[in-house]
């Protein structure tokens, strides 16, 4: 594809992939393993007795505010598919990404970061909760289901303390007295009808009012022999008996003189049902949900960090890679070649975009070394300034020559960090660090200050492999008279808790890997693994600024594995 031409993505983005100028991805060994496939599209051919089983496990694997807002908040807005596809997510970034989707796709102004759905939604449920209330939440009662799904009525006959109530001919007639009962009236509820009439009854006095779709529940007679008698059972032409066997599927009396009731029985039971389920227009989400599944052809790994400008402010590196054998090369002239457009984009949750990248990632590689590279990642960079807050981060990845699309889509939350107390970055783990001459400083790829820092994303080393680490700590206290900081540093590698590996600086003893600049120092060193047996290891980095007495501990976690047999893999060493 010749630089400038664009191709259509599809409908998660409103853009198309527009080429930069091109850019070459680096490469990472890849892991022995491959990545293992989400829950949500994890064995397609499973029954539905196995789905159930692997939902159940989900929903208690779900935090109290996912499980607040799916069980509590959205229970009867939102649609089974996207229920479904909910439960199945695997981690709570996803979770939380879902929910902004959720009311972003019922908003009609997408880009607006107001949402009058979203604001109307939760002004029901503490209006349901206020007004419906009896001896559980009102938005768990029948009325308060109907209100925060349909709105406040057009209109609501209420009898509180029930009373004297002459039924119409076609309920029988005649006078009776009943329990508390509302009837609310919608002129139009959309997919159920015109001049829709919902009933509710109070039969205990309790004040929890059941829907119901028999109009002579209200009835308090009704079992009463010689009392509530219909015009029918005065006249001796039908018998209190008839009304438990009618044909109109409700307990009221023989109408009168051959005059029907409203609706017949199945048009009755349809309408109960329909009524106290979510309109067909809040399903648009799972399509959405789905298509990251289903168009992820080219398999995407991800990682962000954060880095202090100001205390509002994050320098946040972006990383992707993706595997070379998901890539589709073409041979010439003895070198086989890639070439994947790459468009990102960051939004706020309301869906106002404050950031968007593109460019083109190209693979080269010698025919001798072409198969060997299919074990390797293309790996890329970009560094974005964000001010703390949640935002969402889009990417979408084509390849040019197969047409192959991975996409990806996640929460990115950007911390702010603090003014006035000791702080510091995520520590990022590294397979290569080193310094830049003064004139790269801050620009390119993997740059980070003086340094170009390259992410190991699958956090798996060798023992013939560097462990890199890369942190920042900022805010140091500065000695008045010395002008100098002084902070201790310790190292920390542990095993199941256990510390299998411990090394400590300070101030006057520090690794050349430390450098201070005011009240800011930059750590960046690399870690003996080579003794260590293959396994899940835990870094630690503590830092203790000595003249504030204040701490502060950075993890990650790694897992070593087995050294493979030496060979010289392309592209390892980093491009400019």
């Amino acid at each position: 594809m010749r630089i400038g031409e664009r191709c259509i993505l599809p409908a998660l983005f409103s853009a198309c992939l527009v080429l930069a100028s091109p850019c070459v991805a680096q490469e990472q060994a890849a892991p022995q393993d491959t990545a293992k496939p989400s829950s949500a599209n994890a064995n397609p051919g499973a029954s539905s007795g196995e789905i159930k089983k692997r939902a159940k496990k989900v929903r208690v694997e779900l935090s109290d505010v996912d499980r607040t807002w799916l069980m509590e908040e959205v229970p009867y807005i939102i649609g089974d598919d996207e229920r479904r596809a909910f439960l199945e997510l695997g981690t709570a970034e996803e979770r939380e990404q879902f929910i902004e989707m959720f009311w972003r796709n019922r908003n009609s102004d997408s880009e607006s970061p107001v949402n009058p759905v979203r604001d109307e939604h939760y002004r029901r449920l503490a209006y349901a909760d206020e007004h419906f209330a009896s001896g559980v939440p009102g938005r768990k009662t029948d009325r308060g289901r109907i209100y925060i799904i349909w709105g406040s009525p057009d209109e609501i006959e209420a009898h509180p303390t029930g009373g004297t109530f002459d039924r119409p001919l076609e309920q029988g007639g005649g006078t009776t007295s009943t329990y508390p009962w509302e009837l609310w009236r919608y002129r139009h509820l959309e997919g159920i009808g015109e001049n829709i009439e919902i009933e509710f009854v109070d039969p205990s006095g309790s004040g929890e009012y059941r829907i119901t779709r028999d109009p002579c529940e209200k009835d308090a007679l009704a079992h009463v022999p010689g009392a509530g008698a219909s015009l029918g059972e005065i006249l001796g032409r039908s018998s209190r008996a008839v009304r438990s066997s009618n044909s109109g599927g409700n307990t009221c009396p023989m109408p009168l003189g051959g005059v029907s009731a409203r609706n017949n029985e199945f048009e009755s039971l349809d309408r109960y049902f329909r009524v106290q389920r979510a309109p067909a227009r809040f399903k648009e989400l799972e399509p959405l949900v789905t298509a990251r599944i289903a168009q992820n052809q080219v398999h995407i790994e991800y990682r962000a960090d954060f880095l202090r400008v100001t205390s509002g402010t994050a320098l946040v590196p972006i990383t992707v890679q993706v595997p070379n054998r998901d890539l589709s090369f073409q041979s010439k002239e003895g070198v086989y070649s890639a070439v994947l457009n790459l468009y990102g984009r960051i939004s706020t949750p309301g869906g106002v975009v404050v950031q968007t990248f593109e460019d083109v990632i190209s693979r080269n590689v010698p025919e001798s070394l072409f198969q060997s590279s299919l074990k390797v990642f293309s790996i890329y960079q970009k560094s974005v300034p964000l001010r703390s807050g949640l935002y969402r981060l889009d990417l979408v990845i084509k390849d040019t020559q197969s047409g192959n699309l991975g996409v990806f889509n996640t929460a990115l939350r950007v911390p702010r960090f603090e003014d006035d107390k000791m702080d510091a970055s995520s520590i990022i783990l590294a397979d290569q660090i080193e310094a830049v001459p003064s004139r790269g400083i801050g620009t390119g790829q993997f740059v980070l200050n003086s340094y170009k820092v390259r992410p190991r994303l699958s956090k798996e080393f060798s023992s013939s492999d560097k462990l890199g680490i890369f942190v920042q700590l900022y805010n140091l206290k500065v000695d008045d008279t010395l002008h100098k900081t002084d902070v201790s540093v310790a190292y920390r590698i542990l095993k199941d808790q256990e510390e299998v590996w411990r090394a400590v600086e300070t101030a006057d003893h520090f690794h050349e890997g430390v450098h201070q600049g005011g009240e800011q120092l930059t750590i960046q060193r690399y870690l003996p693994v080579d003794s260590l047996a293959p396994g899940k290891y835990t870094v630690e980095v503590i830092a203790i600024d000595l003249l504030s007495n204040e701490t502060i501990i950075r993890t990650a976690d790694f897992t070593l594995v087995p050294a493979a047999p030496r060979q010289k893999e392309p592209g390892n060493a980093p491009n400019s």
